[in-house]
């Protein structure tokens, strides 16, 4: 319990004094995690429309394997997201290993399968009858999406909630590409392992503290736009 105290008093005592590397270890977490959700937005939510809206040979087979994405081992893609960017790589030119643009690229690996399927399941549930009505109004083909969108956008939030939730979880990926240097690419996940790993336990329970309430932060945002649209309280 003492380790516990400990910890706390080190999570008030960082926020409250602001300690320099603490808050841009917190920021880069805030940069890195924003970006991959809104890349994985991008991505996530057009094929998972297609994959609903859109028969083609194979599309059963294709949605299998975005759900399987959705427990894709993040340590997994650290590896092949490593294997394809160091030096000796198909992508090695790029010169981006351990950089945060290689640990935006994993975490939109892993995150995409997320949004996709979660945003093909709530348009495959919408109601027949409601897209008849919206072709009957003479809609374009997008204007036809458009709609559909809208109709979900509860459902399309709470792929946004899981989807940065995987991201600013994520530790497995960022380590192997990110490397967790300092200054650079080290992030609260990462960070948190390493004070462990040095036996500094009461700062590495103040820094899971804070990427806790940093996730907490988040989604409780994004869950009182779901509400607030829904209606709800």
């Amino acid at each position: 319990m003492d380790m516990i105290w400990q910890g706390i008093k080190a999570a008030l005592h960082l926020l409250l004094t602001g300690d320099p590397e603490v808050l841009d270890i917190t920021l880069l977490t805030i940069k890195i995690s924003i970006s991959g959700t809104l890349i994985s937005l991008l991505i996530g939510i057009p094929f998972g429309t297609l994959l609903a809206l859109r028969p083609f040979p194979g599309r059963r087979f294709v949605l299998s394997i975005v759900n399987a994405g959705m427990g894709l081992p993040p340590v997994v893609v650290g590896l092949w997201v490593s294997i394809f960017l160091w030096r000796s790589g198909p992508l090695g030119f790029l010169n981006i290993m351990y950089t945060p643009i290689a640990m935006i690229i994993a975490q939109v690996i892993i995150a995409t399968p997320v949004i996709a399927a979660l945003s093909c399941a709530a348009l495959q549930q919408t109601d027949p009858k409601l897209r008849l009505q919206i072709q009957a109004l003479g809609t374009t083909r997008v204007q036809y999406i458009w709609l559909l969108l809208k109709e979900v956008r509860f459902a399309l939030l709470a792929a946004i909630i899981a989807g940065f939730g995987h991201i600013v979880s994520e530790i497995g990926a960022s380590m192997a590409v990110g490397g967790n240097i300092q200054g650079q690419t080290r992030v609260l996940t990462t960070a948190t392992v390493l004070e462990v790993s040095k036996g500094n336990f009461d700062i590495a329970i103040a820094l899971s503290i804070i990427l806790c309430l940093l996730a907490y932060g988040a989604t409780v945002g994004l869950t009182h736009l779901q509400q607030r649209q829904q209606g709800g309280r």
